[in-house]
């Protein structure tokens, strides 16, 4: 009987030590939803994109998630490697200027949440002083000898155009620009690493030399040389895209841009988005960092800002990583009603 009893007070103690302990796990389970799973992460070749590849990275650590990389690579590999699983995620998709990846990635991966809506602008600029000396509106003027000869840095008899590396969405914009606007034999397409031949094309500038060069926003380019102070968007001839962005014409040509040469201004690419691109089935596995990419938005003008710093010699990783903490803990409240979300995701 006794023993019948002990075992009754077992079972009981048990069983309440059970229930005690429980809450507790269930508890971290909520609040580390990622606990035990590695995310694949990746980055794009443009260092204007890791500050908020950065933001991403942290905010996945803080539901638990272990994130390996961001591994930095061209577009075409990783939307090859995102749509095999091979990696499970980036936050540098440009949608319309990637359009041309889907049928790569559409069978395995797919866009999710948007980083930043409709303000990522591309196009053509020149430095102001030229602008107004040559009397230049669009790229048409660069077939005039005057014109060519004054952009003329390598003595090739073409103007120099800072433009893309191969593989990058923006080098198929460009290149069909060249061919549709008949500049092959006016315009020289620079193809180098960006940072560097526009470190070049600012140098020459500051010493008073024409320059004509190809960026997107956000960068730190247009932090460096203002459009409307020391440079002009200019147009092109008429918007002419590639086929498979056709249908997205009237988005070229846009009202209130600053520092174009006309309103509206016919840039010649869509204003894109910027937004996250997942592998299906890990958003399928994991639906708090689904919801998480779905939650996040990152200001432009914060994008600006830290991109202005990297300009300045912050560049390193520490330094990114640094500016993205403070960035998250500055925006503290923002920050914890998308891990908030990620998490009820979860449950």
């Amino acid at each position: 009987m006794k023993r019948s009893h002990l075992s009754q007070f077992l079972i009981v103690g048990v069983s309440a030590a059970a229930l005690w302990a429980a809450p507790v796990s269930l508890a971290t389970a909520q609040e580390m939803p990622g606990e035990g799973t590695t995310v694949k992460m990746g980055q794009a070749t443009w260092d204007t994109g890791w500050f908020h590849a950065e933001i991403y990275k942290q905010l996945l650590q803080k539901l638990g998630y272990e994130v390996e990389g961001p591994t930095t690579l061209d577009n075409p590999p990783f939307y090859q490697a995102v749509s095999q699983g091979d990696l499970d995620l980036w936050v540098n998709g440009w949608f319309p200027l990637h359009n041309t990846y889907e049928s790569t990635f559409s069978q395995g991966a797919e866009k999710v949440g948007h980083v930043a809506e409709g303000g990522a602008l591309e196009g053509y600029l020149v430095d102001k002083a030229s602008v107004e000396k040559f009397n230049i509106k669009t790229l048409d003027d660069f077939k005039r000898p005057e014109v060519k000869e004054a952009f003329d840095r390598n003595d090739d008899g073409k103007a120099d155009l800072v433009a893309c590396p191969p593989g990058w969405g923006c080098e198929v914009n460009i290149e069909h620009h060249l061919d549709a606007y008949e500049l092959r034999d006016h315009v020289n397409p620079i193809k180098a690493g960006y940072a560097a031949s526009m470190a070049d094309a600012i140098a020459a500038y500051e010493q008073g030399e024409p320059i004509l060069f190809y960026t997107w926003t956000p960068n730190w380019t247009v932090n460096e040389l203002v459009p409307g102070e020391d440079v002009m968007w200019i147009e092109v001839p008429e918007v002419d895209l590639p086929e498979e962005m056709a249908e997205l014409e009237d988005a070229a040509t846009l009202a209130g841009v600053n520092g174009c040469v006309a309103d509206p201004c016919k840039l010649g690419f869509p204003a894109n988005d910027i937004r996250p691109v997942a592998n299906s089935s890990f958003l399928e596995e994991n639906p708090a960092a689904k919801a998480l990419l779905s939650e996040v938005k990152i200001p432009l003008d914060a994008i600006f800002a830290q991109n202005a710093k990297m300009n300045a010699g912050e560049g390193d990783p520490e330094d990114i990583q640094r500016h993205a903490s403070e960035w998250i803990e500055a925006n503290g409240d923002l920050v914890e009603g998308w891990l908030t979300s990620a998490r009820e995701a979860a449950m």
